[in-house]
């Protein structure tokens, strides 16, 4: 079972700034996320196809980049990578705001500025997850990925008012900068790290990074836990994608819901991811690694089963897609805490890069676009309500990749250790 350490991370100043940090990078760029399509749209006049390719040049960033990000992040020392993609990012923001006071912003640049942030964004997100076990202690993941849930979930909850202010008040292109500066808190708050992390491990021989790519799939395809961890990932994405593409018109259009409540509904999955963060490590050193993961999963099934079905009055379909919003993301927050602290338990430092960036490739670069293609193909077909539901049905089935897998089996990192000796 996951080992409970009595002093709490709050109480280690390095974690405190990079948690820190994290929470404002979090919080200003829900800001971009809501910033860069209204300028495109309301500043600049894109259409349909500009917005699309907008979402396909971030797409396309994580697909190009990542699989050479992960191997990069194995190759040099973390921390550094991660200043660097932060302190470029926050550069790269500014450009945005600095164009259209020139008045020289144009949609081009919006197609570059989201290319070049999704790559390092990527670079990143590689490198974060192999960075948290050298900072807090490989013992401590559980623990450490519960408190840092919690950057994601403030973010949800405050995010998206904040981004509304800003809009309403400054204009997008300006709110942008928000975002930019948040990078910078967040790059400083890593600078200020005073723990050393520890030199790579010296290369005996020089190998091409070809050939450490193909190491890293090679792993998740032999992998007992990787695997299905992969495959369940792969295919809630892809069925993911299609709430992506068609919760907001099934919400307003479908049910009737106003804005206002849509914005309650959308936060109450903060509110949700929250309360998961909080009990996270509770829950893992309680059932286990394995079952908590399946469990919590099966959980936000069950209880997502709603979305679809949801209907009759204003009040009972609006309190039929909150449930699954509070208490679906919450289960989801505690499944994800379990999943990557896994990952990070018993894959080998030399190589987590590799695996968290191909990881994020197939859910990100390549499941989730082409989950929205289909569901946008589908909606014409079985409707919006029945792509909700071939979504739910998607994410549902995934998990019996989980349930036939060992993970059920598995309550500690050394289950899985033992199974490989």
């Amino acid at each position: 079972m996951p080992s409970v350490v009595s002093e709490s991370l709050w109480r280690n100043a390095d974690f405190r700034k990079l948690w820190a940090g994290q929470t404002v990078s979090e919080l200003g760029s829900v800001v971009t996320r809501t910033a860069i399509p209204l300028v495109a749209l309301m500043v600049l006049g894109a259409g349909p196809i500009q917005m699309a390719l907008l979402i396909v040049a971030a797409s396309l960033a994580v697909l190009l980049i990542g699989l050479l990000a992960g191997a990069w992040v194995d190759r040099l020392r973390r921390r550094p990578l991660l200043i660097l993609a932060d302190a470029t990012r926050a550069l790269l923001l500014l450009s945005i705001p600095a164009a259209y006071i020139a008045g020289v912003l144009r949609i081009e640049q919006l197609y570059v500025v989201v290319f070049i942030e999704g790559c390092l964004g990527a670079l990143f997100d590689a490198a974060y997850p192999a960075y948290v076990p050298s900072l807090i202690g490989v013992d401590r993941v559980v623990e450490g990925n519960s408190k840092l849930a919690t950057s994601s979930s403030l973010a949800e909850i405050g995010g998206p008012g904040l981004a509304g202010g800003l809009v309403q008040l400054i204009g997008p292109p300006l709110a942008i900068f928000v975002d930019a500066i948040s990078f910078v808190v967040s790059a400083l708050s890593l600078i200020l790290i005073r723990s050393r992390e520890p030199s790579r491990p010296p290369r005996t021989s020089p190998t091409p990074i070809r050939l450490e790519i193909l190491e890293g799939l090679r792993l998740l395809r032999r992998h007992a836990v990787l695997l299905p961890l992969t495959l369940r990932s792969i295919i809630a994405h892809v069925a993911g994608s299609f709430y992506g593409v068609l919760y907001t018109i099934y919400l307003i259009q479908e049910l009737h819901l106003s804005p206002f409540l849509l914005g309650v509904v959308v936060s109450a999955g903060g509110v949700g991811s929250l309360i998961g963060s909080i009990f996270a490590s509770r829950v893992i050193s309680r059932f286990g690694f394995g079952p908590a993961l399946i469990w919590t999963a099966t959980g936000a099934s069950i209880v997502g089963v709603l979305t679809p079905l949801a209907g009759g009055p204003l009040v009972l379909a609006t309190l039929m897609v909150f449930l699954p919003q509070l208490i679906g993301d919450g289960l989801q927050t505690i499944e994800g805490v379990a999943e990557l602290s896994l990952i990070q338990g018993v894959i080998p430092d030399r190589i987590l890069g590799r695996v968290n960036a191909n990881l994020e490739v197939f859910s990100h670069g390549i499941a989730y676009p082409l989950g929205a293609l289909l569901a946008a193909g589908l909606a014409g077909w079985v409707g919006v309500r029945g792509g909700i539901a071939l979504g739910w049905a998607g994410m549902a089935v995934s998990i019996l990749l989980l349930v036939l897998s060992p993970l059920p089996r598995i309550r500690q990192t050394s289950d899985v250790l033992a199974m490989e000796s």
